[in-house]
């Protein structure tokens, strides 16, 4: 059984292969070709197309480099400019902060001294 099996299967194979290349062959009957003048205006129409999207694409990429290029700069700047007035005030305030630790200190020192003196001219008005 098996053997008579195989041998139906090739039959079906070939017959698929010879039905498969008479339907294609038909059918390529069946298209309708262009004319060469059809053909050459198509031809023209697909390349002039591809010419013009091709003279976009290379334009825009052209405008986009170019202000990326600019772009990238000018934020390079700005963030240096930052970086430089971000250092100049640490400097600023931390010379400051030396300053106003030193106006604090002195500061103290005269309240201080005020502070003392009232104290002491308070004990002298109460002792009167």
């Amino acid at each position: 059984m098996p053997k008579k099996e195989v041998k139906n299967n090739k039959k079906e194979n070939s017959k698929n292969k010879k039905s498969f290349f008479k339907d294609f062959k038909a059918e390529l009957k069946k298209v309708v070709w262009p004319t060469p003048k059809q053909l050459v205006n198509n031809t023209v129409a697909v390349i002039t197309i591809v010419l013009i999207t091709a003279a976009i694409v290379f334009v825009l990429d052209l405008t986009f480099e170019t202000l990326n290029k600019h772009g990238v700069d000018k934020v390079k700047e700005a963030i240096t400019q930052i970086e430089e007035d971000t250092n100049t005030t640490e400097n600023t305030n931390t010379d400051s902060s030396s300053n106003s630790e030193k106006n604090t200190s002195s500061d103290n020192s005269a309240a201080n001294e005020t502070s003392t003196e009232n104290t002491t001219n308070a004990t002298e008005n109460t002792a009167q």
